[in-house]
């Protein structure tokens, strides 16, 4: 008695939705429905394939590699880490206009950003501008949280510690002349990143924020020199920084510099000979990586990926050929009820 009146109390309401009753649609896929909806899925992603594959193709890509391991390359010398401020150029001309707005990026090889160790190594409240944190540096900076008279580093971890930190000046080269081409590095980072997950303490001047701290080992100078023209462009707010902190996905991956966008360079780089100035200070070949310029341009869909457009195509050309597999087995063995 007592076990049928518990069943009772459980079981539950007799209504549409418990008991599963409420009206319900569930289509009823035949040969007619599939077939048609493969061939027109399969047109659709090999349209959007060969859209983007175009595209893609149409996309400029000028990559020069600048390690010197080469004996050959003109910056040989400077990979040599025992030489200190060594400056080298790289001379290179084009054939036709670069149309813009051109990207100058920077390229890395074999680098592992995303190794857990490497980046956990950070203190997301120093980063935020707590001037507790940065006197108490957090433990997942170690060994890049004190340097060797035991003062906090400021911005500490191994992220910020490894920031690249060579620089580059691009020439025009007419009639043996080299004319300065300008660079602009505003806005290169993550609109959230600049404006809401790093920010400076609200100190003046800012230096004395950093007052009982030191700079990371591998820096030549401190967070709140890195623009000393510009205070937008300063501290952890810094444009370059914050470029390096966005950690890549891959080992192989390039980070942008600057763009080219204003003057005479508004609509890309002329034909000519241009010198690129490298102050060569990022050692790579410890690591058997590589340094490469990339200059790029982009369209709507972004910047050059072919693998995107043969993906789609890919996938277009299978869902085709289901489709015309499905229509060859339904004509051999379709039932009575289907006709």
């Amino acid at each position: 008695m007592v076990k049928a009146e518990k069943e009772i109390a459980n079981r539950p309401d007799n209504t549409a939705f418990t008991q599963q009753r409420l009206p319900a649609w569930q289509p009823m896929l035949s040969a007619g429905i599939v077939i048609p909806g493969f061939v027109l899925i399969g047109l659709a992603f090999i349209g959007i394939g060969v859209a983007l594959f175009v595209t893609s193709r149409s996309i400029e890509v000028l990559e020069i590699d600048y390690t010197g391991e080469d004996k050959n390359s003109p910056c040989f010398k400077c990979s040599d880490q025992d030489v200190k401020n060594c400056v080298c150029n790289l001379e290179f001309s084009l054939d036709s206009l670069f149309e813009g707005p051109v990207f100058f990026y920077y390229g890395l090889s074999n680098y592992f950003q995303n190794y857990r160790k490497y980046a956990a190594s950070r203190d997301d409240d120093q980063l935020s501008g707590d001037l507790d944190a940065f006197t108490s540096p957090s433990d997942s900076c170690s060994p890049f949280d004190l340097n060797g008279n035991d003062k906090p580093i400021v911005p500490c971890g191994a992220i910020a510690n490894s920031m690249f930190n060579d620089t580059f000046v691009l020439y025009r080269v007419v009639n043996g002349v080299k004319k300065l081409v300008p660079l602009d590095g505003k806005g290169i980072a993550w609109w959230t990143d600049y404006n809401v997950k790093y920010r400076n303490p609200t100190v003046t001047p800012l230096k004395n924020a950093f007052n009982g701290t030191v700079k990371p080992i591998s820096w030549p100078k401190p967070a709140y020199q890195l623009d000393t023209s510009d205070p937008a462009n300063n501290g952890f707010i810094n444009q370059d920084f914050l470029v390096w902190m966005r950690r890549a996905a891959l080992p192989d991956f390039r980070k942008l510099y600057r763009r080219i966008t204003e003057g005479e360079y508004e609509k890309g780089l002329p034909a000519g000979n241009y010198s690129l100035k490298i102050a060569y200070n990022y050692p790579v070949l410890s690591f058997h990586g590589t340094k490469k310029v990339v200059f790029s341009n982009v369209s709507w869909m972004g910047g050059k990926n072919e693998f995107l457009g043969i993906a789609y195509l890919v996938v277009g050309s299978l869902c085709v050929l289901m489709s015309i597999v499905m229509l060859i087995v339904y004509a051999k063995f379709k039932f009575p009820e289907d006709d």
